[in-house]
């Protein structure tokens, strides 16, 4: 049981993630200390850093989803505490006492000013204890170099996420209703609502690192990971339609409305030459008066057939697809499973269960 206490609780934390945070913290200090000490016409051997910066290194590389780790909580955290700390240390003179009522005083500021960063206590503490060199700089130490250091490790940081397809600044994004109303998405009216996640967080009584939207994304995902394991056993291959109806990319538009129309179906698979899926079109598209199908195609969801059937769930209820194109290794077409093959088929596999409970 012991070891347990070594086991890291970080969510979803890979290899591949904590590289990536190595690199990240080794670029963006190094740098930020050269710059910093540039800047101050030190020379490109002089690295002008406050400690703090390493523990705010730690967040935006290794954590950038946290809400911690956003831009204004590194640079106001960090900019705000180191002035709360210079301000105390100039009326308070016993530093024991500072030193307590600096970090205290500094996650106040930050709490009301929503620029809660932890390494903002440390800035706190620096500018409380960090004698002649401290003092040297005055009111200025929170701009230079706390301010200063904050801003081009944010900056660093920005174009280290960027390259590394990270979302960063990390921001929520929200379903929408496609069709501008004020319904929520469809994925939205089952299961819990946004009012249960405020409840639950309400009864805990606690305060986690995670933002309240991230965090109903989460459940949500989870939601949806259970209903794939309890229905595992329905796989794509068992409820598709196999004769798919599709066509040529060169062909006509009027060949592939006529299509539409005829079969009465709204999703179309376009074709190469080779009879691989490259895409698809629907009435909305033939509307754009180009010549052929080509000009017009637009892309399409797939899948394999050896994927779970309600792993579409939340590609046939964003309220712009209607059908998912089942395809091999080659993107040969397979099957196609609309909107209503889903619902259908959770519609027999819902009758089946509570058969089996009436039984």
């Amino acid at each position: 049981m012991g070891f347990r206490l070594f086991v890291p609780i970080l969510a979803g934390a890979t290899l591949r993630e904590r590289l990536l945070a190595c690199i990240g913290a080794t670029i963006g200090i190094a740098l930020t200390g050269v710059i910093s000490g540039l800047a101050m016409g030190g020379g490109p051997h002089v690295a002008l850093l406050v400690a703090p910066m390493g523990a705010s290194a730690v967040l935006l590389f290794a954590v950038p989803s946290s809400p911690l780790a956003q831009p204004w909580s590194i640079i106001g955290g960090n900019s705000i505490s180191a002035l709360v700390g210079v301000t105390v240390a100039l009326f308070v003179h016993d530093p024991v006492i500072a030193s307590g009522l600096a970090v205290a005083l500094a996650i106040a500021a930050m709490s009301f000013s929503r620029s809660l960063h932890p390494p903002g206590g440390a800035a706190a503490l620096t500018a409380v204890l960090g004698g002649p060199a401290v003092l040297s700089f005055g009111f200025l130490f929170p701009l230079v170099p706390v301010a200063l250091n904050s801003t081009i490790l944010v900056a660093l940081g920005l174009v280290f996420h960027r390259l590394s397809r990270r979302n960063y600044p990390h921001v929520h994004a929200a379903a929408a209703n496609s069709h501008s109303t004020a319904d929520p998405p469809p994925t939205k009216r089952v299961g819990f609502r946004p009012e249960d996640v405020d409840a639950a967080l309400a009864a805990l009584d606690e305060t986690f690192d995670i933002g309240r939207d991230d965090l109903e994304r989460l459940l949500r995902q989870v939601e949806l990971q259970a209903m794939v394991r309890s229905h595992r056993t329905l796989l794509c291959r068992d409820i598709m339609s196999r004769d798919v109806i599709s066509v040529p990319e060169n062909a006509p538009i009027d060949v592939a409305r006529k299509q539409l129309l005829d079969h009465n179906i709204r999703t179309l698979p376009v074709v190469d030459p080779h009879g691989r899926l490259v895409g698809a079109v629907g009435l909305r598209e033939l509307t754009k008066g180009a010549d052929t199908v080509k000009c017009v195609i637009s892309k399409t969801a797939t899948a394999s057939p050896n994927t779970p059937a309600m792993r579409l769930l939340p590609v046939l209820t964003d309220g712009r697809s209607h059908a998912v194109v089942i395809v091999d290794t080659e993107r040969n077409i397979l099957g196609l499973i609309t909107q209503t093959d889903l619902l259908a088929a959770a519609a027999r596999v819902q009758t089946a269960g509570a058969g089996v409970s009436a039984a």
